[in-house]
């Protein structure tokens, strides 16, 4: 039987959760499949030997970064500290192994590695929600998408944080010997083959304090209190005792955002907020923040990525 070469990389205060993943996916044999082929699974580091991981305890990396000229595919399961700047051995390495044609995936902070071996030029990737902003700063070039489980170039995948590597594991899986295929791996680790939506329904969005004195502050707090009904932008305007037009110019360079666009948000996290914690039918939801069904419905799938139904069921499971 052909065997495609995993490598996967090691390294200190790497998160033991996202090495067993690519573990159970792709070093446990499946001869029950009656595939063609199967993986070779291999774990390497900059440094053979111990590696200390989250959690106190050690494992036992018998490969160096060689093993990265030979693999089919090449996954970084996160780096030591988005903070710190990434070896530049293990960028080199990494750089020659796409040259050579071999597929690399990242998962979670991964991205770091490679955005800074400058695979991530001029794509799309994705990285944990926390780490966005960040990836983004950093590496001006790559386009961030912080609302996807995974982002898939064919030769360059990122996954998004932590469970996310589940979905995007089996996602080649799925590439390389069909959804049957992914989906048998799935029902023997007993997840779902394939997840609805992305990361945004999971990602915490502060709103933020403001000084009491603050005019912007006050108009967004009286916002919150008021989301049950239209909230126009003069009314608002009042509140902080602006002109429409200063209010708006003052908004957007506080927030980030128009203010309409900002309430918007508000109500469909405060829907969110309800969906998980109550058992209120969505049209009254949809009504307690100040929307319609059908608007409700359109604008939470806009900004979580999944609908409101799926949400709530996400969440009660």
């Amino acid at each position: 039987m052909r065997q495609h070469r995993i490598a996967c990389l090691a390294f200190d205060g790497m998160a033991p959760f996202e090495l067993a993943t690519v573990a159970e996916v792709f070093a446990v044999p499946r001869p029950e499949l009656d595939v063609d082929w199967w993986y070779r699974f291999e774990l390497c580091a900059e440094t053979p030997g111990p590696h200390r991981v989250v959690g106190g305890f050690d494992i036992v990396v018998h490969h160096g970064l060689d093993r990265l000229r030979h693999a089919d595919t090449v996954i970084v399961p996160g780096v030591a500290d988005v903070r710190r700047d990434v070896s530049g051995t293990v960028l080199d390495a990494l750089r020659e192994a796409y040259a050579r044609g071999a597929r690399v995936v990242s998962i979670c902070s991964g991205a770091f590695a490679l955005a800074a071996a400058g695979l991530l030029d001029g794509r799309e990737a994705t990285t944990h929600w926390r780490h966005a902003r960040l990836l983004q700063e950093r590496h001006p070039r790559v386009t961030v998408n912080a609302s996807v489980l995974y982002v898939d170039h064919g030769s360059v995948v990122t996954a998004a944080g932590t469970a996310a590597g589940i979905d995007a594991c089996l996602h080649l899986v799925r590439t390389d010997h069909g959804a049957e295929v992914a989906a048998r791996v799935a029902r023997r680790m007993v997840v779902a083959s394939h997840r609805e939506g992305g990361q945004a329904q999971f990602a915490e969005h502060p709103v933020g304090k403001a000084p009491p004195d603050d005019p912007i502050g006050n108009a967004m707090r009286y916002a919150l209190e008021h989301l049950h009904r239209r909230l126009p932008v003069d009314e608002l305007a009042g509140v902080a005792h602006l002109s429409v037009r200063q209010f708006e110019r003052r908004f957007v360079d506080a927030a980030g955002l128009p203010p309409g666009r900002w309430i918007t948000q508000q109500r469909i996290r405060a829907g969110a907020a309800l969906l998980e914690s109550a058992e209120h039918p969505i049209d009254a939801v949809a009504g307690r923040v100040g929307l319609t069904v059908a608007g409700f419905r359109h604008h939470f799938r806009e900004e979580m990525g999944v609908s409101p139904s799926a949400y709530r069921r996400q969440y009660r499971r």
